[in-house]
């Protein structure tokens, strides 16, 4: 069965920025965009494991901090030449207030 697990509001989380999500699943790095859109991935660049949550936010996209791979935030894919995945995590907006949906996920604490 999959929860929905409230994380905070849009406001919390930087434009072009990010926040993480600790959860018994792994970290989740939770994105806004410019435009205000929400998207959260695992906390985790398909390269070497670098932070997402720290790359920079530019359109839909996140640059790792650590090689400039380039992952596409509503897939998770990297995007060419690159290849790998992260795995994206569903996310909602609901009067200002941003959920996850994480199977049996429990949240930990959020940055």
């Amino acid at each position: 069965m999959q929860d929905w697990i409230k994380i905070g509001r849009v406001e919390d989380i930087p434009r072009l920025g990010a926040r993480t999500v600790q959860t018994d699943k792994g970290d989740i790095a939770v994105f806004r965009t410019r435009d205000d859109e929400i998207f959260a991935l695992f906390n985790r660049c398909p390269h070497k494991g670098g932070p997402l949550s720290e790359g920079i936010v530019t359109g839909k996209v996140v640059v790792c901090p650590l090689h400039s791979w380039t992952i596409d935030l509503e897939t998770g894919e990297a995007t060419a030449p690159d290849e790998g995945c992260t795995r994206p995590v569903d996310s909602k907006v609901v009067d200002g207030l941003v959920w996850l949906k994480l199977e049996s996920a429990k949240k930990v604490a959020h940055g």
